[in-house]
């Protein structure tokens, strides 16, 4: 089942520290910042997948991450940490200001029984052409 949110991204504690401390190429990042967190029952409405697939709004970009449930995010909106794996579906318009939508960015979310790729996975995905 593919649905439609709205991506809010943002600084988390640990994602700040972790990114400032140097540790982007490790599992802690990795945990911290691939998630997908979302309203608990548009989780459950999805089957509560622990996994899901996030692609931008013109279907060129997605990734995988893992996905959690937060009473915190209202129905119809999801949060990822900002970090490579929300800056890859984050709607690049601008509207002339130079800096991305990255709040209320429309995204499709779905389940998916793919692996959550490693930061550095993910650039060789993107940037290198997979290799």
């Amino acid at each position: 089942m593919i649905r439609e949110f709205l991506l809010n991204t943002g600084s988390t504690i640990d994602e700040g520290r972790l990114a400032k401390g140097g540790s982007k190429l490790t599992m802690d990042y990795v945990d911290e910042c691939a998630v997908c967190v979302m309203n608990w029952k548009d989780l459950a409405d999805m089957g509560s997948p622990d996994q899901v697939k996030v692609t931008s709004r013109d279907g060129k970009h997605c990734v995988v991450v893992s996905a959690l449930s937060e009473d915190s995010v209202m129905s119809g909106h999801v949060f990822m940490p900002r970090a490579i794996w929300a800056n890859a579906v984050v709607d690049p318009e601008t509207f002339s200001t130079g800096s991305p939508l990255y709040k209320g960015s429309p995204v499709k979310v779905e389940p998916s029984l793919d692996n959550v790729l490693s930061a550095e996975e993910l650039v060789l995905k993107l940037y290198a052409g997979g290799k």
